[in-house]
């Protein structure tokens, strides 16, 4: 049989291939030129944020250190006004409200930049602040002045609905989960203290131990824990029904409980033991503590990172940030800050509950 390719001579038909491969190179170069001179746009890269400064207020300085959480060093100090003591994220997540209790304002900082963003005037002795789930109603307590402050919140700013007189030197807020009921403490006539949201009346006051101070509610709105600085635990609380509390059980932690955090898991809260120097972890489930963590030089308010491993503890007679690995149980760091450190947070934290 005939073959075309048989009747070609060997080398007519090398030729013809090195003919075809260096056409096909021309080609492929060709394309490439192309591409070249018409570069196609570039994937976009991920924007990673940056973590969140860690804010610790400084009581006794008037101002704010900003912490690094990577390097772990303090990168400024932000003047606010006397005594800030508490502060608490708006509800757009925009601003973080220091309460400046001995200037009567309030410090607005961009949780990420730490830049300040406004201060508002003539907000009387603001010790201690808390909005509501709803984020209808913005709650301030004066400790110095004896009153329960009740404003709405605008969105942008608190509007005076209500100012109620307490008793002795009201201490620390809890507001439920449906926003119908604050509870504040009275750290010097030694009450609990509730006021119906919608009214803006007391409900009704029932005694407690010795100078409560910070007040936590189960999720489920059953309970109260409050600590009692003047004692050596938490009281609990039952709030279910329609009457006074029912006190139900003195829970031991250690003397001086001040300062609650829920750590995340719907399940444990921290209290500071802030005359024994220790912080205990408390099931409140079955209101029994599990654990029990280092908490040197006067353990205060406490914020935990977003991984749940960390606590950020103020130890306010060491002036310091102590950074505790809830794993170890162990002191890993702790940051110089400024005079009598209080308030501790950070946007990037743990669940509340």
């Amino acid at each position: 049989m005939f073959s075309y390719e048989a009747s070609i001579p060997h080398y007519t038909y090398g030729m013809m291939l090195r003919a075809l491969t260096f056409t096909l190179g021309l080609a492929f170069f060709g394309f490439a030129s192309a591409m070249s001179s018409n570069p196609q746009p570039a994937p976009p890269v991920p924007v990673v944020k940056a973590p969140a400064p860690i804010f610790v207020l400084n009581s006794l300085d008037g101002n704010v250190s900003v912490i690094d959480p990577v390097s772990w060093t303090e990168t400024k100090r932000i003047p606010t006004g006397k005594e800030p003591h508490h502060l608490y994220l708006t509800p757009d997540e925009k601003s973080v409200i220091v309460a400046n209790a001995l200037s009567d304002s309030l410090t607005f900082i961009d949780p990420r930049t730490a830049e300040v963003q406004r201060v508002i005037p003539g907000i009387l002795d603001p010790y201690h602040l808390r909005f509501s789930p709803d984020m209808k109603w913005f709650v301030t307590v004066a400790n110095r002045l004896n009153h329960i402050d009740i404003y709405k919140w605008d969105g942008q700013n608190p509007i005076l609905v209500k100012r109620i007189l307490s008793s002795k030197t009201p201490s620390h807020l809890w507001i439920d989960s449906k926003s119908t009921t604050v509870w504040t403490t009275m750290q010097d006539s030694n009450e609990l203290v509730a006021i119906d949201l919608a009214t803006q009346t007391i409900k009704w006051r029932v005694k407690t131990g010795p100078m409560p101070a910070d007040v936590f509610g189960t999720p489920d709105d059953k309970f109260l824990l409050v600590g009692l600085t003047g004692g050596d635990g938490v009281e609990i609380f039952d709030v279910s029904g329609s009457g006074p509390a029912k006190k139900v059980k003195h829970l031991k932690t250690g003397k001086g409980a001040h300062a609650f955090r829920a750590i995340g898991d719907k399940q444990h809260v921290l209290v500071s033991n802030r005359v024994a120097n220790n912080i205990s972890k408390i099931d409140y489930k079955n209101f029994t503590v599990v654990d029990q963590y280092p908490g040197p030089s006067g353990p205060d308010c406490m914020d935990i990172t977003a991984d749940g491993k960390t606590i950020l503890l103020a130890s306010r007679w060491a002036q310091k940030l102590t950074v505790i690995d809830m794993t170890t149980r162990q002191v890993v760091r702790q940051i110089k800050v400024g005079k009598s450190p209080h308030g501790v947070w950070t946007l990037d934290h743990a669940p509340r509950q």
